[in-house]
């Protein structure tokens, strides 16, 4: 026998390691995550296939298969409704949430963070607090707010696309701050006073030295304010009118009093769906990078 024939045949007649999970345990594993795998894609195949069938085949009895296949959903759904000025509205609105929320939550955080004042503890628990209450609770006030300050100003904030954005700002810039407190006490104060020492001020150590070593909490928290703004139905569906009206909302127009065209519907929450799935595996990196990784090299 020749020696890799016995180096293998040692290899399998070795006892199991102690520490390895039983057989059972990992054929059980497979299986749930096999089932698992199977409850998520399964919905995802009926709306690939469902915006590629004729409506005759979605309206009546469903078919795994469809008769043929055919593009003609994704064509009409720009011409069924407005498709295209909801998505500038929906791209210009998520776009100046997020922007602006992370902007104002990296100096917020930054502040609280390193600096010591008075209130400070109560900023913190009241930033917190904040997301103790449901949304809804919010819809009224903030309808209210916006039609006096409309009535005594001029300044039109319901059913325009800058009083979508201040609501959506009251949603995710209280999180955003906790979370990129957190993000900022992890970076190690030596860096700022490495950065200080090389003739930078608060300001310019902020933005040179802190903010690159806390990319991945800044991604993390563009990610959240874009996709709290870019699926919200709610308030949309409230502070909006024909001509702001936002992807979320505009995927009503699909349906009428006579036919729901179920195909466009599939066809349009498809391409909806396209920019925060690009977006996420443009910044998956990002989100799961370490820390202070480049800030220490």
């Amino acid at each position: 026998m020749s020696s890799t024939a016995q180096t293998a045949s040692r290899a399998s007649k070795a006892p199991r390691s102690p520490m390895a999970p039983p057989r059972s345990f990992l054929w059980s594993r497979r299986i749930f995550l096999t089932l698992l795998t199977g409850f998520v894609l399964v919905p995802v195949y009926v709306m690939v296939s469902s915006s590629l069938k004729p409506l005759a085949d979605v309206s009546g009895k469903f078919r795994w298969l469809p008769s043929g296949l055919t593009i003609r959903p994704y064509i009409d759904i720009w011409s069924t409704v407005p498709l295209a000025r909801y998505f500038l509205n929906s791209l210009i609105v998520a776009g100046v949430a997020t922007v602006c929320s992370v902007v104002i939550a990296v100096f917020a955080a930054y502040a609280v963070s390193r600096y010591s004042f008075r209130g400070k503890r109560v900023f913190t628990v009241t930033v917190l607090s904040t997301q103790m209450f449901p949304g809804i609770l919010f819809l009224l006030p903030l309808f209210l707010l916006y039609v006096n300050i409309g009535n005594a100003t001029g300044i039109a904030l319901f059913g325009s696309r800058g009083g979508l954005i201040l609501t959506y700002l009251t949603f995710s810039l209280p999180f955003s701050i906790w979370m990129l407190i957190g993000y900022f006490d992890s970076v190690p104060r030596d860096l700022d006073e490495a950065a200080l020492v090389d003739g930078c001020g608060p300001l310019g150590a902020l933005l040179r030295v802190v903010v690159p070593a806390a990319i991945p909490g800044i991604v993390a928290v563009a990610v959240y304010a874009f996709m709290t703004a870019w699926g919200e139905v709610l308030f949309a569906s409230v502070m909006t009118n024909d001509t702001t009206r936002t992807l979320a909302v505009g995927l009503q127009g699909y349906s009428t009093l006579n036919n729901v065209y179920w195909n466009q519907i599939m066809a349009a929450s498809l391409v909806v769906s396209v920019p925060v799935v690009a977006g996420f595996l443009l910044l998956q990196r990002y989100l799961v990078a370490g820390l202070t990784a480049g800030a220490v090299k």
